[in-house]
Formats: structure tokens, C-alpha cells, sequence
């Protein structure tokens, strides 16, 4: 990504809670055949560093030759067009507010039972607040059966990338008018531009 330096985000808790809030991600690997990208969910491990824990369908994870080299994973949060026509008269150039993570490291492969262990996890984040919601438990043996088709994997983050290019270098009433503009269609958005702006 462009080095700016007013956009850079550098505090891992906060790309942690970009993770958590934009789960759904993109896994791109350098493999011997090329490069290879899919999408997957992603979930924030809980402990000391910086991990996600994610799963691939088989046979992905031959593909991406996971575990045998670096990959990256893209974690894209709230964007959208920002219109010159909510800027000054006279500023005429567009852009595009956004905040987006780049996280590397080698993934490490796992077990049958932890993937097991992590897709239950993922089931229930994604399940707690639905009417209804199920649970994996409610059929171990079939769900074991299903879960075969998929490899788990946990990504220890060494090193991240991350940036919340939001209207930074705009006057403070240009901000405001901007976050009036994406509010009604694009409210994640403008709450994100109002928190670069408290910090």
C-alpha cells in the first residue's frame, strides 16, 4: 500500500478489532505455481500476540501450499468514493476513504480436533445473536464427518500493514461534511472517520 504517513495505523489492537469487525478475508500465497488467492472468514485468537485462526476447503490448502511459505491476508474494512462536490470549491480531485489491514506470516496446519475446536468457534461467533442460532454440537458426529473437508490453520501475524486513509488531510469542516454525506449509506464508514479524527 502507498506509504503516507497521516494514514498509517500502527497499534495492533486496532487492526486486531478491524479483523474482528470485517471478518470476511482474503488469503493470497506465493505458491510454486503462481499466486493464489481465496476467501475465507477469519477470527482474532484470543492470548498473548497476534493470531487468526481461519480454515480453508480442501483443496485450497494444496493449492496455497499452506504452511510452507509466508502468506498475506487482506482484511478490507469500510470504504467508499469520496465526491470533490462535498469538498471546498476549487478542490476538484476525488478520492477513496478506506481502512485496510495486511497481515503476513506462515500459517501453521491444524489438528483435526483444533480445526474441529475452530470451526465450532466460528459457527457460534457467527450464531450467538441469530434467532435460533445453531451450534455444531448439536450433531458432533455429522459435523466431524463434514468438518474432514477443510483444514484448519492458525496465522501467528509477524509483521502487519495497515491503513485508515480517511479524509486526514482534509479541514475539519470538510470532514464533518463528508461523514454527513456517508452516514445515511455508508454509516461504518463515517464512524470510523469519526474516530480517526478523535485520535
Amino acid at each position: 500500500m502507498r506509504h503516507t504517513p497521516r494514514y498509517l495505523m500502527t497499534d495492533p489492537e486496532e487492526v486486531k478489532r478491524l479483523v474482528r469487525q470485517n471478518p470476511w478475508a482474503t488469503f493470497v500465497s506465493p505458491a510454486s505455481t503462481g499466486l493464489v488467492a481465496s476467501h475465507y472468514p477469519a477470527l482474532v485468537e484470543d492470548g498473548d500476540g497476534f493470531s487468526i485462526v481461519s480454515h480453508f476447503g480442501r483443496p485450497d490448502d494444496v493449492l496455497h501450499e499452506l504452511g510452507q511459505h509466508e502468506i498475506l491476508v487482506i482484511v478490507q474494512g469500510p470504504h467508499d468514493y469520496v465526491s470533490p462536490s462535498w469538498y471546498a470549491p476549487g478542490d476538484l480531485v476525488p478520492t477513496w476513504n478506506h481502512v485496510t489491514a495486511h497481515l503476513y506470516g506462515t500459517p501453521e496446519i491444524l489438528s483435526d480436533d483444533e480445526n474441529y475446536a475452530m470451526l465450532s468457534r466460528l459457527t457460534d461467533h457467527f450464531e450467538q445473536h441469530r434467532p435460533g442460532g445453531r451450534s455444531l454440537s448439536e450433531d458432533e458426529e455429522g459435523t466431524r464427518r463434514t468438518a474432514k473437508g477443510t483444514v484448519g490453520l492458525r496465522l501467528r501475524v509477524t509483521r502487519f500493514d495497515a491503513r485508515a486513509k480517511l479524509s486526514q488531510n482534509k479541514s475539519p469542516e470538510v470532514v464533518e461534511n463528508v461523514i454527513g454525506r456517508l452516514e445515511p449509506t455508508n454509516p461504518a464508514l463515517a464512524d470510523e472517520m469519526r474516530r480517526a479524527r478523535r485520535s
